[in-house]
Protein backbone atom coordinates (compact mmCIF):
# COMPACT_ATOMS: atom_id res chain seq x y z
CA UNK A 1 0.00 0.00 0.00
CA UNK A 2 1.27 3.47 -0.93
CA UNK A 3 1.05 6.07 1.79
CA UNK A 4 -0.23 9.44 0.50
CA UNK A 5 0.82 11.93 3.08
CA UNK A 6 2.40 15.34 3.16
CA UNK A 7 4.19 16.27 -0.09
CA UNK A 8 2.98 13.20 -2.01
CA UNK A 9 -0.64 14.07 -1.28
CA UNK A 10 -0.07 17.66 -2.43
CA UNK A 11 1.52 16.50 -5.70
CA UNK A 12 -1.38 14.13 -6.39
CA UNK A 13 -3.88 16.90 -5.70
CA UNK A 14 -2.07 19.25 -8.09
CA UNK A 15 -2.01 16.62 -10.88
CA UNK A 16 -5.72 15.91 -10.43
CA UNK A 17 -6.47 19.63 -10.51
CA UNK A 18 -4.66 20.01 -13.85
CA UNK A 19 -6.48 16.99 -15.31
CA UNK A 20 -9.84 18.36 -14.19
CA UNK A 21 -9.01 21.82 -15.57
CA UNK A 22 -8.10 20.38 -18.96
CA UNK A 23 -11.27 18.28 -19.00
CA UNK A 24 -13.40 21.32 -18.21
CA UNK A 25 -11.52 23.61 -20.64
CA UNK A 26 -10.29 21.51 -23.59
CA UNK A 27 -9.87 24.64 -25.76
CA UNK A 28 -7.99 26.63 -23.15
CA UNK A 29 -4.91 28.41 -24.51
CA UNK A 30 -1.71 26.79 -23.27
CA UNK A 31 1.76 28.31 -23.63
CA UNK A 32 3.75 27.28 -26.69
CA UNK A 33 7.15 27.37 -24.99
CA UNK A 34 6.83 27.86 -21.25
CA UNK A 35 9.84 25.65 -20.54
CA UNK A 36 13.19 27.38 -20.80
CA UNK A 37 16.93 27.13 -20.43
CA UNK A 38 18.76 29.87 -18.55
CA UNK A 39 21.39 31.48 -20.78
CA UNK A 40 22.57 34.12 -18.30
CA UNK A 41 21.66 34.51 -14.64
CA UNK A 42 22.32 37.51 -12.41
CA UNK A 43 24.91 36.92 -9.68
CA UNK A 44 22.94 39.31 -7.46
CA UNK A 45 19.28 39.86 -8.50
CA UNK A 46 18.87 42.92 -6.27
CA UNK A 47 21.76 44.87 -7.79
CA UNK A 48 22.61 43.29 -11.17
CA UNK A 49 19.90 43.05 -13.82
CA UNK A 50 19.78 41.11 -17.10
CA UNK A 51 18.80 43.22 -20.10
CA UNK A 52 18.49 43.21 -23.93
CA UNK A 53 18.44 39.61 -25.18
CA UNK A 54 19.45 39.21 -28.81
CA UNK A 55 19.71 36.00 -30.82
CA UNK A 56 20.76 34.82 -34.27
CA UNK A 57 21.43 31.49 -35.97
CA UNK A 58 24.58 30.77 -37.96
CA UNK A 59 24.54 28.63 -41.13
CA UNK A 60 26.26 25.89 -39.12
CA UNK A 61 23.25 25.69 -36.80
CA UNK A 62 25.07 27.38 -33.94
CA UNK A 63 22.93 29.78 -31.94
CA UNK A 64 24.46 33.04 -30.75
CA UNK A 65 22.95 35.01 -27.88
CA UNK A 66 23.82 38.44 -26.50
CA UNK A 67 22.65 40.42 -23.49
CA UNK A 68 23.88 43.15 -21.18
CA UNK A 69 24.04 43.52 -17.41
CA UNK A 70 23.02 46.68 -15.60
CA UNK A 71 22.07 48.05 -12.20
CA UNK A 72 24.05 49.43 -9.25
CA UNK A 73 26.11 46.24 -9.03
CA UNK A 74 27.64 47.01 -12.43
CA UNK A 75 28.78 50.52 -11.59
CA UNK A 76 32.27 51.12 -12.97
CA UNK A 77 32.29 47.90 -15.02
CA UNK A 78 33.49 48.52 -18.56
CA UNK A 79 32.24 45.35 -20.28
CA UNK A 80 28.53 45.02 -19.58
CA UNK A 81 27.80 43.01 -22.76
CA UNK A 82 27.92 39.21 -22.88
CA UNK A 83 28.10 36.72 -25.77
CA UNK A 84 27.03 33.06 -25.51
CA UNK A 85 26.96 30.24 -28.06
CA UNK A 86 25.08 26.94 -28.19
CA UNK A 87 25.82 23.98 -30.47
CA UNK A 88 23.07 21.72 -29.12
CA UNK A 89 19.93 23.64 -30.14
CA UNK A 90 19.95 25.76 -27.01
CA UNK A 91 20.19 22.98 -24.42
CA UNK A 92 23.46 24.38 -23.06
CA UNK A 93 25.24 27.71 -23.47
CA UNK A 94 28.87 28.76 -23.27
CA UNK A 95 30.14 32.33 -22.80
CA UNK A 96 32.66 33.36 -25.43
CA UNK A 97 33.03 37.08 -24.94
CA UNK A 98 32.34 40.37 -23.22
CA UNK A 99 32.01 43.81 -24.82
CA UNK A 100 31.54 47.44 -23.73
CA UNK A 101 28.12 48.05 -25.36
CA UNK A 102 24.49 47.82 -24.30
CA UNK A 103 21.23 47.40 -26.25
CA UNK A 104 23.19 45.26 -28.73
CA UNK A 105 22.12 42.69 -31.29
CA UNK A 106 24.01 39.87 -33.04
CA UNK A 107 23.63 39.29 -36.78
CA UNK A 108 25.48 37.83 -39.74
CA UNK A 109 26.65 39.49 -42.96
CA UNK A 110 29.15 38.42 -45.59
CA UNK A 111 30.01 35.22 -43.71
CA UNK A 112 30.93 37.15 -40.55
CA UNK A 113 29.21 37.58 -37.22
CA UNK A 114 28.67 41.09 -35.86
CA UNK A 115 27.37 42.81 -32.76
CA UNK A 116 26.16 46.42 -32.91
CA UNK A 117 25.16 48.43 -29.85
CA UNK A 118 25.96 51.66 -28.09
CA UNK A 119 27.35 53.23 -25.00
CA UNK A 120 26.69 56.84 -25.76
CA UNK A 121 28.47 56.56 -29.13
CA UNK A 122 27.58 53.80 -31.60
CA UNK A 123 29.89 50.79 -31.72
CA UNK A 124 30.42 47.41 -33.40
CA UNK A 125 32.58 44.31 -33.06
CA UNK A 126 33.17 41.31 -35.32
CA UNK A 127 33.89 37.58 -35.13
CA UNK A 128 35.40 35.63 -38.03
CA UNK A 129 35.18 32.22 -36.34
CA UNK A 130 31.52 31.86 -35.43
CA UNK A 131 31.66 33.75 -32.15
CA UNK A 132 34.64 32.06 -30.53
CA UNK A 133 36.84 35.18 -30.61
CA UNK A 134 36.00 38.82 -31.11
CA UNK A 135 37.64 41.94 -32.47
CA UNK A 136 38.03 45.15 -30.52
CA UNK A 137 34.96 47.36 -30.41
CA UNK A 138 35.09 50.06 -33.10
CA UNK A 139 33.21 53.38 -33.11
CA UNK A 140 30.66 53.83 -35.90
CA UNK A 141 29.26 57.23 -34.89
CA UNK A 142 29.61 59.81 -32.17
CA UNK A 143 26.75 61.30 -30.18
CA UNK A 144 24.23 59.68 -27.86
CA UNK A 145 22.43 56.62 -29.21
CA UNK A 146 19.70 54.20 -28.12
CA UNK A 147 17.96 51.01 -29.29
CA UNK A 148 17.18 47.44 -28.33
CA UNK A 149 17.95 44.10 -29.99
CA UNK A 150 15.42 44.67 -32.78
CA UNK A 151 15.48 43.03 -36.18
CA UNK A 152 17.89 43.15 -39.13
CA UNK A 153 16.71 43.25 -42.76
CA UNK A 154 18.57 41.98 -45.84
CA UNK A 155 17.90 43.24 -49.37
CA UNK A 156 19.84 43.77 -52.62
CA UNK A 157 23.11 42.58 -51.07
CA UNK A 158 22.75 45.09 -48.26
CA UNK A 159 22.02 44.83 -44.57
CA UNK A 160 19.62 47.31 -42.97
CA UNK A 161 19.00 48.04 -39.30
CA UNK A 162 17.82 50.95 -37.18
CA UNK A 163 19.58 52.73 -34.34
CA UNK A 164 18.07 55.72 -32.56
CA UNK A 165 19.89 58.99 -32.03
CA UNK A 166 19.15 61.11 -28.97
CA UNK A 167 18.86 64.73 -30.09
CA UNK A 168 18.96 67.29 -27.22
CA UNK A 169 16.44 70.11 -27.14
CA UNK A 170 17.77 73.43 -28.39
CA UNK A 171 16.43 75.24 -25.31
CA UNK A 172 18.18 72.86 -22.90
CA UNK A 173 14.89 71.64 -21.42
CA UNK A 174 15.55 68.16 -19.98
CA UNK A 175 13.79 64.96 -20.94
CA UNK A 176 14.07 62.46 -18.08
CA UNK A 177 13.38 59.53 -20.38
CA UNK A 178 14.21 60.95 -23.81
CA UNK A 179 11.84 58.94 -26.00
CA UNK A 180 10.44 62.25 -27.27
CA UNK A 181 13.92 63.18 -28.52
CA UNK A 182 14.83 59.92 -30.27
CA UNK A 183 15.25 59.90 -34.05
CA UNK A 184 15.06 56.43 -35.67
CA UNK A 185 18.01 56.28 -38.08
CA UNK A 186 17.99 53.55 -40.74
CA UNK A 187 21.52 52.31 -41.45
CA UNK A 188 22.60 50.53 -44.63
CA UNK A 189 25.80 48.69 -45.52
CA UNK A 190 26.95 46.17 -48.11
CA UNK A 191 26.94 42.70 -46.59
CA UNK A 192 30.48 42.04 -47.84
CA UNK A 193 32.00 45.18 -46.29
CA UNK A 194 33.63 45.31 -42.87
CA UNK A 195 30.72 46.52 -40.76
CA UNK A 196 32.94 47.60 -37.88
CA UNK A 197 34.10 50.51 -40.06
CA UNK A 198 32.07 53.71 -40.00
CA UNK A 199 32.71 54.33 -43.70
CA UNK A 200 30.82 51.09 -44.52
CA UNK A 201 27.55 52.59 -43.34
CA UNK A 202 25.09 55.07 -44.84
CA UNK A 203 22.82 56.81 -42.31
CA UNK A 204 19.32 58.03 -43.21
CA UNK A 205 18.22 61.57 -42.54
CA UNK A 206 15.67 61.46 -39.75
CA UNK A 207 13.82 63.49 -37.12
CA UNK A 208 12.88 63.14 -33.47
CA UNK A 209 9.38 62.52 -32.16
CA UNK A 210 9.05 66.00 -30.66
CA UNK A 211 9.20 67.53 -34.12
CA UNK A 212 5.90 65.78 -34.93
CA UNK A 213 3.89 65.54 -31.75
CA UNK A 214 2.11 68.77 -30.90
CA UNK A 215 3.57 70.43 -33.98
CA UNK A 216 0.25 71.66 -35.30
CA UNK A 217 0.25 69.54 -38.48
CA UNK A 218 -3.44 69.52 -39.58
CA UNK A 219 -2.92 66.21 -41.41
CA UNK A 220 -1.73 64.38 -38.28
CA UNK A 221 -4.32 62.55 -36.16
CA UNK A 222 -3.89 61.29 -32.60
CA UNK A 223 -5.67 58.39 -30.94
CA UNK A 224 -6.38 59.16 -27.28
CA UNK A 225 -2.74 60.04 -26.76
CA UNK A 226 -1.26 60.69 -24.28
CA UNK A 227 -3.31 58.35 -22.11
CA UNK A 228 -2.06 59.97 -18.91
CA UNK A 229 -0.71 63.41 -18.15
CA UNK A 230 3.02 63.37 -18.84
CA UNK A 231 5.66 64.48 -16.40
CA UNK A 232 6.79 67.10 -18.95
CA UNK A 233 3.59 69.04 -18.19
CA UNK A 234 4.98 69.74 -14.71
CA UNK A 235 8.29 71.20 -15.83
CA UNK A 236 9.00 74.88 -15.33
CA UNK A 237 12.04 77.02 -15.92
CA UNK A 238 13.49 78.64 -12.79
CA UNK A 239 16.69 80.65 -12.65
CA UNK A 240 17.49 79.60 -16.20
CA UNK A 241 17.15 75.86 -15.46
CA UNK A 242 14.37 73.38 -16.09
CA UNK A 243 12.98 71.68 -12.99
CA UNK A 244 10.24 69.22 -12.16
CA UNK A 245 7.64 70.84 -9.94
CA UNK A 246 6.30 67.71 -8.32
CA UNK A 247 4.49 69.57 -5.56
CA UNK A 248 2.09 70.89 -8.21
CA UNK A 249 1.06 67.37 -9.26
CA UNK A 250 -2.40 66.42 -7.94
CA UNK A 251 -2.07 63.94 -5.10
CA UNK A 252 -2.23 60.38 -6.36
CA UNK A 253 -2.32 61.41 -10.02
CA UNK A 254 -0.70 58.91 -12.41
CA UNK A 255 2.08 60.46 -14.48
CA UNK A 256 3.51 59.04 -17.67
CA UNK A 257 6.90 59.71 -19.20
CA UNK A 258 6.79 61.88 -22.35
CA UNK A 259 5.06 60.53 -25.44
CA UNK A 260 7.60 59.12 -27.87
CA UNK A 261 8.86 56.19 -29.90
CA UNK A 262 11.74 53.77 -29.44
CA UNK A 263 13.11 50.28 -30.16
CA UNK A 264 12.61 50.24 -33.92
CA UNK A 265 12.11 47.31 -36.31
CA UNK A 266 12.57 47.70 -40.06
CA UNK A 267 10.74 45.76 -42.80
CA UNK A 268 9.90 46.02 -46.46
CA UNK A 269 6.40 45.45 -47.79
CA UNK A 270 6.74 42.32 -49.90
CA UNK A 271 3.21 41.97 -51.34
CA UNK A 272 2.77 43.72 -54.76
CA UNK A 273 -0.94 44.15 -53.98
CA UNK A 274 -0.24 46.12 -50.77
CA UNK A 275 -1.01 49.85 -50.93
CA UNK A 276 2.43 50.60 -49.43
CA UNK A 277 4.35 48.32 -51.81
CA UNK A 278 7.24 50.00 -53.61
CA UNK A 279 8.13 48.14 -56.86
CA UNK A 280 11.53 49.85 -56.90
CA UNK A 281 12.44 48.22 -53.57
CA UNK A 282 13.64 51.55 -52.16
CA UNK A 283 11.09 51.98 -49.36
CA UNK A 284 11.59 50.62 -45.83
CA UNK A 285 8.98 50.85 -43.09
CA UNK A 286 9.90 51.45 -39.46
CA UNK A 287 7.67 50.05 -36.72
CA UNK A 288 8.41 51.32 -33.22
CA UNK A 289 7.30 50.81 -29.67
CA UNK A 290 5.07 53.78 -28.83
CA UNK A 291 5.32 55.26 -25.37
CA UNK A 292 1.86 56.77 -24.90
CA UNK A 293 0.69 55.45 -21.53
CA UNK A 294 -1.72 53.14 -23.36
CA UNK A 295 -1.40 49.76 -25.05
CA UNK A 296 -2.03 48.20 -28.43
CA UNK A 297 -0.51 50.89 -30.65
CA UNK A 298 2.82 51.16 -32.42
CA UNK A 299 4.40 54.20 -34.02
CA UNK A 300 5.55 54.07 -37.62
CA UNK A 301 7.51 55.93 -40.24
CA UNK A 302 9.16 55.12 -43.55
CA UNK A 303 12.56 55.63 -45.18
CA UNK A 304 13.07 56.05 -48.93
CA UNK A 305 16.42 55.56 -50.66
CA UNK A 306 17.11 58.47 -53.01
CA UNK A 307 18.77 58.09 -56.44
CA UNK A 308 21.99 59.57 -55.03
CA UNK A 309 22.14 56.87 -52.33
CA UNK A 310 20.97 59.07 -49.45
CA UNK A 311 18.01 57.99 -47.33
CA UNK A 312 15.20 60.21 -46.07
CA UNK A 313 12.69 59.52 -43.30
CA UNK A 314 9.07 60.64 -43.46
CA UNK A 315 5.60 59.56 -42.34
CA UNK A 316 3.49 57.03 -44.20
CA UNK A 317 -0.01 57.91 -45.44
CA UNK A 318 -3.29 56.06 -45.28
CA UNK A 319 -5.07 55.48 -48.61
CA UNK A 320 -6.97 58.71 -47.89
CA UNK A 321 -3.72 60.64 -47.92
CA UNK A 322 -3.82 61.34 -44.19
CA UNK A 323 -0.42 61.08 -42.51
CA UNK A 324 -0.07 58.25 -39.99
CA UNK A 325 1.94 58.26 -36.79
CA UNK A 326 0.26 55.46 -34.81
CA UNK A 327 -1.50 52.26 -35.85
CA UNK A 328 -3.14 49.40 -33.91
CA UNK A 329 -0.52 46.81 -33.06
CA UNK A 330 -0.65 43.90 -30.56
CA UNK A 331 1.88 44.65 -27.85
CA UNK A 332 3.02 47.91 -29.45
CA UNK A 333 3.39 49.48 -26.00
CA UNK A 334 6.44 47.33 -25.20
CA UNK A 335 9.60 46.38 -27.09
CA UNK A 336 8.62 43.87 -29.80
CA UNK A 337 10.43 41.87 -32.48
CA UNK A 338 9.38 41.42 -36.12
CA UNK A 339 10.66 38.58 -38.31
CA UNK A 340 9.90 37.87 -41.99
CA UNK A 341 9.51 34.22 -42.98
CA UNK A 342 9.94 33.70 -46.70
CA UNK A 343 8.33 30.24 -46.62
CA UNK A 344 4.98 31.43 -45.30
CA UNK A 345 5.32 34.96 -46.76
CA UNK A 346 4.28 36.21 -43.32
CA UNK A 347 5.62 38.68 -40.78
CA UNK A 348 5.90 37.13 -37.30
CA UNK A 349 5.59 39.29 -34.22
CA UNK A 350 6.84 38.52 -30.71
CA UNK A 351 5.35 41.00 -28.24
CA UNK A 352 3.96 41.57 -24.75
CA UNK A 353 0.30 40.90 -24.07
CA UNK A 354 -1.48 43.53 -21.98
CA UNK A 355 -4.52 42.43 -19.97
CA UNK A 356 -5.68 45.27 -17.72
CA UNK A 357 -4.58 48.71 -18.91
CA UNK A 358 -7.80 50.27 -17.64
CA UNK A 359 -7.28 49.20 -14.05
CA UNK A 360 -6.92 52.12 -11.68
CA UNK A 361 -3.23 52.64 -11.08
CA UNK A 362 -3.76 52.85 -7.32
CA UNK A 363 -5.34 49.38 -7.34
CA UNK A 364 -2.62 47.48 -9.14
CA UNK A 365 -1.59 44.24 -7.40
CA UNK A 366 1.61 44.09 -5.41
CA UNK A 367 4.58 43.42 -7.61
CA UNK A 368 3.28 45.26 -10.70
CA UNK A 369 5.67 47.78 -12.22
CA UNK A 370 4.88 51.40 -13.07
CA UNK A 371 1.54 52.23 -14.77
CA UNK A 372 -1.08 49.67 -15.92
CA UNK A 373 0.17 49.53 -19.53
CA UNK A 374 3.60 48.41 -18.29
CA UNK A 375 2.57 44.78 -17.71
CA UNK A 376 5.40 42.38 -18.59
CA UNK A 377 4.27 38.89 -17.61
CA UNK A 378 2.93 37.39 -20.85
CA UNK A 379 4.75 36.88 -24.16
CA UNK A 380 2.62 36.37 -27.27
CA UNK A 381 3.18 35.38 -30.91
CA UNK A 382 1.20 36.81 -33.85
CA UNK A 383 1.51 36.79 -37.63
CA UNK A 384 0.43 39.11 -40.42
CA UNK A 385 0.44 39.35 -44.19
CA UNK A 386 0.64 43.13 -44.24
CA UNK A 387 2.03 44.44 -40.90
CA UNK A 388 -1.41 45.90 -40.07
CA UNK A 389 -3.84 42.99 -39.61
CA UNK A 390 -2.55 40.50 -37.05
CA UNK A 391 -3.62 36.96 -36.18
CA UNK A 392 -2.93 35.62 -32.69
CA UNK A 393 -0.77 32.51 -33.01
CA UNK A 394 -0.35 31.67 -29.34
CA UNK A 395 0.84 32.53 -25.88
CA UNK A 396 4.57 31.78 -25.90
CA UNK A 397 5.30 31.94 -22.17
CA UNK A 398 3.89 33.44 -19.00
CA UNK A 399 5.43 34.02 -15.60
CA UNK A 400 3.73 32.41 -12.64
CA UNK A 401 3.34 35.80 -10.95
CA UNK A 402 3.32 39.45 -12.04
CA UNK A 403 6.93 39.78 -10.90
CA UNK A 404 8.13 36.93 -13.16
CA UNK A 405 8.39 38.83 -16.43
CA UNK A 406 8.69 37.32 -19.90
CA UNK A 407 9.32 40.25 -22.20
CA UNK A 408 11.74 42.21 -24.42
CA UNK A 409 12.29 39.05 -26.45
CA UNK A 410 14.21 38.41 -29.66
CA UNK A 411 13.69 35.50 -32.05
CA UNK A 412 15.25 33.69 -35.00
CA UNK A 413 14.23 30.86 -37.31
CA UNK A 414 15.94 27.52 -36.67
CA UNK A 415 14.68 25.10 -39.31
CA UNK A 416 10.98 24.55 -38.57
CA UNK A 417 11.22 26.17 -35.14
CA UNK A 418 11.38 29.65 -33.71
CA UNK A 419 14.08 30.16 -31.09
CA UNK A 420 13.36 32.90 -28.57
CA UNK A 421 15.54 34.75 -26.09
CA UNK A 422 13.61 36.50 -23.32
CA UNK A 423 14.46 39.09 -20.70
CA UNK A 424 12.94 37.25 -17.75
CA UNK A 425 12.47 37.36 -14.02
CA UNK A 426 12.40 34.72 -11.29
CA UNK A 427 10.64 35.17 -7.93
CA UNK A 428 13.94 36.63 -6.69
CA UNK A 429 13.97 39.44 -9.28
CA UNK A 430 13.88 43.00 -8.00
CA UNK A 431 10.78 43.84 -10.06
CA UNK A 432 9.25 42.98 -13.48
CA UNK A 433 11.47 45.54 -15.23
CA UNK A 434 14.77 44.57 -13.60
CA UNK A 435 14.84 40.84 -14.19
CA UNK A 436 17.53 38.40 -13.18
CA UNK A 437 17.62 35.95 -16.10
CA UNK A 438 17.97 35.67 -19.86
CA UNK A 439 15.98 32.59 -20.88
CA UNK A 440 15.92 30.51 -24.07
CA UNK A 441 12.65 29.12 -25.45
CA UNK A 442 11.87 27.01 -28.53
CA UNK A 443 8.56 27.15 -30.42
CA UNK A 444 8.38 23.88 -32.31
CA UNK A 445 6.96 23.74 -35.85
CA UNK A 446 5.83 27.38 -35.69
CA UNK A 447 4.46 27.45 -39.24
CA UNK A 448 1.78 24.94 -38.25
CA UNK A 449 0.22 27.70 -36.12
CA UNK A 450 -1.05 29.47 -39.25
CA UNK A 451 -4.80 29.17 -39.72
Amino acid sequence: MISLRGPKLKILAAVLAVICLQAENPCRIRPLADEFTVVCRSPDPKSVYCYTPGICRLPSGRLVATCDLGGPGMKGVENMGRVFVSDDRGATWRKTGEFPLCHARPFTAGGRLYIIGHRGKLGALRSDDGGETWSATETLAQGVWHQSACNVWYAKGNVYLVMEQNIPRSDGRPCWWPVCRLAPVLMRAKETDDLTKSESWTFAESFCFDSLFGGGDPQLDYVGIPWYTTIADYCVKKDGKWKKVMDSVPKGAPLSSPVGWLETNVVQIMDPDHVWFDPSGRTFHLFMRSNTGGAGYAAMAKVVEMPDGSMKTSLECAPSGRKMLFLPFPGGQMRFHVLWDDKTKLYWLLSTQATDTLRRHDRLPNGRYNLPYDERQRMQLSYSRNMVDWCFAGLVAAGASVAESRHYASMAIDGDDLVVLSRSGSPQAKNPHDGDMITFHRIADFRSLVY
